[in-house]
């Protein structure tokens, strides 16, 4: 008498660390906001232009995306609008911008962002945004 020793399939395990990918062509800000997200928990994943936010993001499948309006290659708002229209499953979007213009805001908004931060902003707004968004 023989058993099949062959394991069953099993469910890909979830990841009990939430996963953030930066998109953001200035060092500094990624710097600064990598090291406070991994001091809070988070697994960080960066991206330093609007394609390779893209890339990354169905590469990486994020749990959230933090994504500067103002990049090479391809804008934020080209980013936003893309995710928003492939993802069969909305990835929850931050914007941040130095841009003071409420028009923007309200654009970004329109394409369904989850929150729009404007630089330069403390830590803490947007750690507490990250958390509020992941909660849910």
């Amino acid at each position: 008498m023989t058993t099949d020793s062959t394991p069953a399939p099993t469910a890909p395990i979830p990841r009990a660390t939430k996963r953030i990918l930066l998109v953001d062509d200035d060092r500094e800000i990624i710097e600064s906001m990598r090291i406070a997200l991994e001091a809070a928990g988070y697994e960080i994943v960066v991206a330093r232009d609007g394609n390779q936010g893209l890339a990354m993001a169905e590469r990486e499948d994020p749990d959230l995306v933090i994504l500067d309006m103002m990049m090479p290659k391809r804008s934020g708002f080209l980013v936003l609008e893309k995710l928003r229209r492939t993802r069969p499953v909305p990835l929850k979007i931050i914007m941040v911008t130095a841009n003071e213009g409420s028009r923007h805001k309200a654009y970004a908004e329109m394409l369904g962002v989850d929150d729009y931060i404007r630089k330069p902003f403390p830590m803490d707004r947007l750690l507490e945004s990250v958390k509020r968004l992941l909660s849910c």
